[in-house]
Protein backbone atom coordinates (compact mmCIF):
# COMPACT_ATOMS: atom_id res chain seq x y z
CA UNK A 1 0.00 0.00 0.00
CA UNK A 2 1.06 3.49 -0.78
CA UNK A 3 2.34 5.68 1.64
CA UNK A 4 0.06 8.45 0.85
CA UNK A 5 -2.99 6.44 0.76
CA UNK A 6 -2.16 5.24 4.40
CA UNK A 7 -1.79 9.20 5.57
CA UNK A 8 -4.95 9.48 4.08
CA UNK A 9 -6.84 7.00 5.87
CA UNK A 10 -5.36 8.19 9.04
CA UNK A 11 -5.81 11.83 8.10
CA UNK A 12 -9.54 10.69 7.82
CA UNK A 13 -9.94 8.77 11.04
CA UNK A 14 -8.62 11.55 12.93
CA UNK A 15 -10.89 14.08 11.40
CA UNK A 16 -13.78 11.64 11.97
CA UNK A 17 -13.13 11.15 15.59
CA UNK A 18 -12.42 14.75 15.79
CA UNK A 19 -16.14 15.43 14.45
CA UNK A 20 -17.58 12.87 16.46
CA UNK A 21 -15.97 15.22 20.08
CA UNK A 22 -17.20 18.11 18.24
CA UNK A 23 -20.91 16.94 17.68
CA UNK A 24 -20.89 15.73 21.36
CA UNK A 25 -19.55 19.68 22.33
CA UNK A 26 -21.88 21.63 20.13
CA UNK A 27 -24.87 18.80 21.27
CA UNK A 28 -23.88 19.27 24.81
CA UNK A 29 -23.78 22.90 24.80
CA UNK A 30 -21.60 25.64 26.96
CA UNK A 31 -24.21 25.66 30.11
CA UNK A 32 -24.24 21.79 30.50
CA UNK A 33 -20.76 21.54 30.22
CA UNK A 34 -19.88 24.35 32.79
CA UNK A 35 -22.45 22.90 34.81
CA UNK A 36 -21.11 19.35 35.10
CA UNK A 37 -17.94 17.89 35.69
CA UNK A 38 -18.67 14.97 33.97
CA UNK A 39 -19.55 17.12 31.09
CA UNK A 40 -16.31 18.15 30.93
CA UNK A 41 -14.49 15.05 29.62
CA UNK A 42 -15.76 15.19 26.13
CA UNK A 43 -13.94 18.66 25.69
CA UNK A 44 -10.65 16.96 27.69
CA UNK A 45 -10.80 14.31 24.97
CA UNK A 46 -10.88 16.64 22.02
CA UNK A 47 -7.86 18.90 23.51
CA UNK A 48 -6.39 15.15 24.11
CA UNK A 49 -6.99 14.43 20.29
CA UNK A 50 -5.51 17.63 19.21
CA UNK A 51 -2.03 17.25 21.02
CA UNK A 52 -2.28 13.88 19.13
CA UNK A 53 -2.58 15.33 16.14
CA UNK A 54 0.19 18.12 17.01
CA UNK A 55 2.65 15.69 18.60
CA UNK A 56 1.70 13.89 15.09
CA UNK A 57 2.79 16.70 12.98
CA UNK A 58 5.22 17.50 14.47
CA UNK A 59 7.32 14.80 14.35
CA UNK A 60 6.63 13.92 10.69
CA UNK A 61 7.98 17.63 10.10
CA UNK A 62 11.12 17.34 12.07
CA UNK A 63 11.88 13.53 10.60
CA UNK A 64 11.48 14.38 6.94
CA UNK A 65 13.28 17.57 7.55
CA UNK A 66 16.16 15.58 8.47
CA UNK A 67 15.40 12.61 6.18
CA UNK A 68 15.54 15.48 3.05
CA UNK A 69 18.83 17.09 4.65
CA UNK A 70 20.84 13.43 5.31
CA UNK A 71 19.88 12.58 1.66
CA UNK A 72 21.22 16.35 0.15
CA UNK A 73 24.68 16.85 1.12
CA UNK A 74 24.39 20.54 -0.18
CA UNK A 75 21.34 21.18 2.03
CA UNK A 76 22.97 19.69 5.08
CA UNK A 77 26.26 22.18 4.55
CA UNK A 78 23.38 25.38 4.10
CA UNK A 79 21.87 24.07 6.91
CA UNK A 80 24.50 24.07 9.26
CA UNK A 81 26.29 26.93 8.31
CA UNK A 82 22.97 28.70 8.86
CA UNK A 83 22.59 26.90 12.13
CA UNK A 84 26.50 28.51 12.84
CA UNK A 85 25.86 31.66 12.00
CA UNK A 86 23.12 31.97 14.22
CA UNK A 87 24.63 30.66 17.36
CA UNK A 88 27.69 33.24 16.61
CA UNK A 89 24.94 35.65 16.67
CA UNK A 90 23.26 34.29 19.96
CA UNK A 91 26.28 34.07 21.45
CA UNK A 92 27.54 37.92 20.51
CA UNK A 93 24.23 38.53 22.06
CA UNK A 94 25.18 36.67 25.32
CA UNK A 95 28.36 38.68 25.62
CA UNK A 96 26.95 41.83 24.78
CA UNK A 97 24.59 41.48 27.56
CA UNK A 98 25.07 42.35 31.63
CA UNK A 99 22.99 40.34 33.97
CA UNK A 100 21.39 42.24 36.92
CA UNK A 101 19.95 40.43 39.92
CA UNK A 102 16.47 42.25 40.29
CA UNK A 103 13.57 41.88 42.62
CA UNK A 104 9.59 41.26 40.01
CA UNK A 105 6.92 42.75 41.53
CA UNK A 106 5.62 39.98 42.26
CA UNK A 107 8.35 39.69 45.03
CA UNK A 108 10.11 36.93 43.02
CA UNK A 109 13.50 37.16 42.34
CA UNK A 110 15.05 37.33 38.51
CA UNK A 111 18.59 35.99 39.22
CA UNK A 112 21.95 37.77 36.98
CA UNK A 113 21.78 34.73 34.34
CA UNK A 114 18.23 34.75 33.82
CA UNK A 115 18.72 38.84 33.26
CA UNK A 116 21.51 38.00 30.90
CA UNK A 117 19.82 35.19 28.96
CA UNK A 118 16.35 37.59 28.61
CA UNK A 119 18.61 40.53 27.76
CA UNK A 120 20.67 38.15 25.34
CA UNK A 121 17.32 36.66 23.67
CA UNK A 122 16.23 40.89 23.34
CA UNK A 123 19.63 41.79 21.54
CA UNK A 124 19.58 38.73 19.24
CA UNK A 125 16.39 39.39 18.03
CA UNK A 126 17.49 43.12 17.46
CA UNK A 127 20.41 41.59 15.57
CA UNK A 128 18.44 39.44 13.59
CA UNK A 129 15.68 42.07 12.57
CA UNK A 130 18.17 44.97 11.40
CA UNK A 131 20.43 42.13 8.97
CA UNK A 132 17.40 41.00 7.81
CA UNK A 133 16.03 44.75 7.03
CA UNK A 134 19.28 45.38 5.43
CA UNK A 135 19.43 42.55 3.33
CA UNK A 136 15.99 43.56 2.13
CA UNK A 137 16.56 47.04 1.51
CA UNK A 138 20.35 45.77 -0.19
CA UNK A 139 18.71 43.53 -2.82
CA UNK A 140 15.80 45.51 -3.18
CA UNK A 141 18.03 48.28 -4.12
CA UNK A 142 20.48 46.08 -6.26
CA UNK A 143 17.36 44.39 -8.41
CA UNK A 144 16.07 48.45 -9.03
CA UNK A 145 19.63 49.10 -10.31
CA UNK A 146 19.98 46.32 -12.38
CA UNK A 147 17.03 47.03 -14.36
Amino acid sequence: MNIQKIVKIVALVIGLIAVFFLVNIMRLGDEAIEADVANQAVLANFATLAYIVLGIATISAVVFSLINLVSNPDKLKKALLSLGVFAVICLIAWFASSGVERTLNDGSILTAGQSQLIEAGIKAFIILIFTAAGLMLFFGVKKMLSK
